[in-house]
């Protein structure tokens, strides 16, 4: 600080002149002069003038205290060079005196001064540190002290220290000792503390020196309550209540609990737990953080298998020893449509007649599902369309009883399935199948693909042989379906049928008792009667014609004129004759039927002549060509007649064909004819 200002105006200068026998000169100033202040004259207090201090140029001599002063030889001032600080110099002496040395030549003479510093009140006190903590636990007793530090001050004499003071305050009191050096102060307690209300307790102590006016430091005091393990923790809330989803993966955050503890540090510090739940269903499906109080899951969370959890948690500080209090957690488990419903299905039948009435059991139906509320609410129907229902019985119970006709030749077997659905959101939903059989009653007659049977027998064949098999089918089964066969006589049959035929009555084979012959008979007919084993017996008809099948066995027989026997057969032509004139019409039957009785007719003639022709299927015989002189007057022809039969028969005749000049004397048989044949032999 500027200490020239501040005490400028009052410093006082004491001067006091001593000669010593040494020669020594002392003067005194206070601290904190101004620069330039004059402390003597020297000149005078040497008694020599000023003049003679110039021309003996005299000085101050050199030195660490030299700084501070120097002489005006002109005037023989002694004045303060630089800024003197008591405290700086001397520190807490009491006396604080400075030695200078000063030199005059012509004669030489040395002189000694000291300077005595006074003491200003220019230092406040001050304590070592600005803040001092002390640290009191909260079951301390009264009376009970503290020490607390010594405050300093720079100055000395009656400008040093001389009294504390505390601030105004509840718990403590100040206790002053002085010392011969120092003094001290004690913080006495004088009300029992309790960190839970005040945990800190702010203190001013005030150092006072005895300056005029007088100085003072202050020193801030933090009394730290030290806990003890007073307090146990307290749960925000007794009871906590949450809802969890069953089935929450693991890892879940259901609820945090939480407690709070009015101690501190590790009185303060809280651990969780669960009482009383060890190696239970509950730690298994639970757990809690040690240090947040978070329950999360960690099992299996089931409504089905608890609906409702109560967990007992224990909040314990760490104290020593420590404390400890509980709260409950109600946790409700909230249902999830994780179950389908279970059908189960009871047959009262093992099969079902197709004659049943509409209204017979045939199964017994239970659904049941293991959630609840809408979750658990089941609805049974039947998929599809069935002569089958289902009746409710009771409380998810139904009977499947028969809805309409059954026919178990159209369907023996029903795989019906059964739906079962809850109300959850979204719904689940399970199905089974049941089996029904339907078991035969005779309703149906023997059935023959076709109401007539057409049999085929080649004639000549030998007795014994195969004519046909008969085969009705019945859309029952078991005994209703087993047929036998047995003949029936045709009302307009002139012999009987058993005298003709036989019948296999297992197989319906029926077999000839005579050989048949085509030109003879060529169809006959009878009934054959499939009947079933059931109770009453069912039966149907069948008619079968059987067909003679002819075989090539009559040849061909050439009819009049030219058949008759012994006789020449022979025409004549003109030899005027044109191409395609008409000579002749062979004519012939055949007693078989079909391909074995289709003729054909073929002409064979002298070699080389190749005059005539023949209609391979009329038998009209032409000439070819006009006849020339070098024919032959008489042609032989030889005419064929084949059927067309395996393998072919014929039969043959001869004809001589006679060239005449004219044919007016001869009487003619035949006239001529137009050429309109299709065929004919060349």
């Amino acid at each position: 600080m500027d200490v020239t200002k501040s005490y400028g105006f009052w410093i006082v200068l004491f001067l006091s002149l001593w000669e010593s026998s040494l020669g020594q000169i002392v003067y005194s100033v206070s601290e904190e002069v101004n620069k330039g202040t004059v402390i003597g004259n020297i000149a005078k207090d040497l008694k020599i003038s000023a003049q003679e201090l110039e021309s003996r140029m005299f000085q101050i001599m050199p030195g660490s205290n030299a700084k501070y002063f120097d002489v005006n030889v002109k005037t023989g001032s002694l004045f303060v060079k630089d800024r003197i600080d008591r405290e700086e110099l001397c520190g807490t002496n009491q006396k604080c005196a400075l030695n200078l040395e000063a030199l005059a030549q012509n004669p030489h003479r040395l002189y000694r001064l000291e300077i005595i510093i006074i003491d200003m009140n220019d230092n406040a006190p001050f304590f070592p540190e600005s803040t001092y903590v002390v640290n009191v636990t909260e079951i301390a007793s009264e009376g009970d002290r503290f020490p607390l530090p010594i405050a300093k001050d720079s100055d000395v004499g009656s400008n040093s220290l001389k009294d504390y003071k505390l601030n105004s305050n509840e718990y403590f009191s100040l206790d002053i000792h002085s010392g011969q050096k120092s003094m001290l102060a004690e913080l006495v307690l004088q009300k029992a503390l309790d960190r839970e209300k005040q945990a800190v307790i702010h203190l001013i102590l005030t150092a006072i020196d005895g300056g005029k006016p007088p100085k003072s430091g202050t020193l801030s005091i933090v009394v730290n309550v030290i806990d003890v393990n007073d307090n146990k923790p307290i749960f925000r809330k007794p009871l906590y209540k949450v809802k969890v989803k069953e089935n929450s993966p693991i890892g879940t955050k259901i609820i945090s609990v939480s407690a709070s503890d009015l101690d501190e540090g590790i009185n303060s510090e809280i651990q969780y737990s669960f009482l009383g739940h060890e190696n239970t269903d509950e730690t298994n499906r639970f757990t809690i953080d040690s240090k947040s109080g978070e329950i999360a899951v960690q099992g299996q969370v089931d409504f089905e298998e608890d609906s409702g959890i109560e967990l007992r948690v224990q909040a314990r500080d760490k104290g020593v020893p420590p404390k400890s209090t509980h709260c409950k957690v109600l946790i409700e488990i909230v249902d999830e449509n994780d179950n389908v419903p279970e059908i189960v299905t009871t047959a009262l039948l093992e099969s079902v007649k197709e004659d049943a009435k509409p209204g017979t059991a045939v199964a017994l139906v239970t659904v049941s599902d293991k959630d609840g509320g809408k979750n658990g609410i089941v609805h049974c129907a039947l998929k599809g369309s069935f002569p089958f229902k289902l009746e409710t019985s009771y409380n998810n119970h139904y009977s499947l009883v028969v809805d309409g006709p059954l026919d178990r030749e159209s369907v023996s077997l029903y795989n019906i399935t059964i739906t079962a659905a809850d109300e959850g959101t979204p719904s689940l939903s399970s199905s089974t199948v049941i089996t029904i059989h339907i078991s035969d009653v005779n309703d149906n007659a023997p059935h023959f693909p076709a109401p007539v049977i057409n049999a085929f027998l080649s004639e000549n064949g030998q007795a014994g042989g195969l004519v046909t098999k008969v085969s009705a089918d019945d859309s029952d089964t078991g005994e209703n379906a087993e047929l036998s066969y047995s003949l029936l006589d045709s009302s307009s049959s002139s012999v009987p049928i058993t005298t003709l035929i036989n019948i296999n009555s297992l197989s319906g084979e029926i077999f000839s008792l005579q050989s048949f012959n085509h030109e003879e008979t060529k169809r006959f007919q009878f009934q054959v009667m499939a009947t079933d084993s059931g109770v009453p017996p069912l039966s149907s008809n069948v008619t079968v014609n059987v067909f003679i099948l002819d075989e090539n066995d009559n040849s061909p027989v050439i009819l009049p004129t030219y058949s008759e026997p012994g006789s020449v057969n022979s025409e004549n032509i003109p030899y005027s004759a044109e191409a395609g004139y008409f000579v002749a019409k062979i004519r012939a039957a055949d007693a078989d039927s079909g391909y074995n009785a289709l003729l054909s007719y073929h002409l064979t003639e002298p070699k080389g002549t190749n005059l005539f022709r023949i209609g391979s299927s009329s038998g009209e015989i032409r000439t070819k060509r006009r006849m020339s002189d070098n024919d032959l007057k008489t042609h032989p022809l030889l005419i064929t007649v084949s059927d067309n039969g395996e393998p072919s028969l014929s039969a043959t005749m001869s004809m001589d064909v006679v060239v005449v000049e004219s044919l007016d004397d001869i009487k003619t048989s035949f006239r001529e004819v137009p050429v309109k044949e299709e065929s004919f032999q060349i």
